[in-house]
């Protein structure tokens, strides 16, 4: 879906909820949903390559905003009379630029289409969902596909005897007399 140049804004909220997880975990305590997102967006972004950040709305709450790094995403919560929907746009004209593309992801249709106008591509939190999902069935298959390591990679490589004076130096001994002659 995405490269590795371009940039995904995910308007937080908006995912919490429309994904089922979070909205679950919402109605117990928001903050264990926005963790919970910001551990998916994460490993996403580990997995794909794509710069994230995510923005929350912090509309009603008075003060200058805050913007942070956690797990190596954007974290951005607006400034006080800031939407989300303000902050994604602005943040849109500052990233769009030839060398990438920029995504939002969001289900709010007007969003969408601002974003949209804007220059952004849009993705919904179905979509987003469904990349994540997959993201993580590619990891699962691929460590299933890789041999387990060996537990002696150079059994059958060295001589028996070599071996043996290796195993007794890992153990903290010494070469004896006996051990340098063959």
């Amino acid at each position: 879906m995405l490269n590795r140049e371009d940039v995904l804004i995910v308007d937080g909220y908006n995912m919490i909820g429309a994904w089922p997880e979070l909205e679950k975990l919402k109605l117990e305590r928001l903050e264990d949903a926005r963790d919970r997102l910001l551990d998916l967006l994460a490993e996403y972004q580990s997995y794909s390559g794509v710069k994230i950040t995510v923005v929350f709305d912090a509309f009603r709450v008075p003060g200058a905003g805050a913007a942070f790094r956690q797990h190596r995403l954007q974290v951005v919560f607006t400034r006080e009379k800031e939407t989300a929907d303000e902050c994604i746009e602005r943040l849109v004209g500052d990233m769009k630029s030839v060398r990438r593309n920029v995504y939002v992801a969001t289900s709010d249709q007007v969003e969408q289409t601002v974003a949209f106008g804007r220059g952004a591509f849009r993705v919904t939190a179905r979509e987003l969902r469904l990349a994540i999902e997959e993201g993580r069935r590619e990891i699962e298959s691929a460590i299933r596909r890789e041999p387990p390591p060996k537990r002696n990679p150079l059994a059958g490589v060295l001589r028996p005897d070599v071996q043996l004076r290796l195993e007794r130096l890992r153990r903290g001994g010494t070469f004896s007399e006996e051990d340098g002659e063959e």
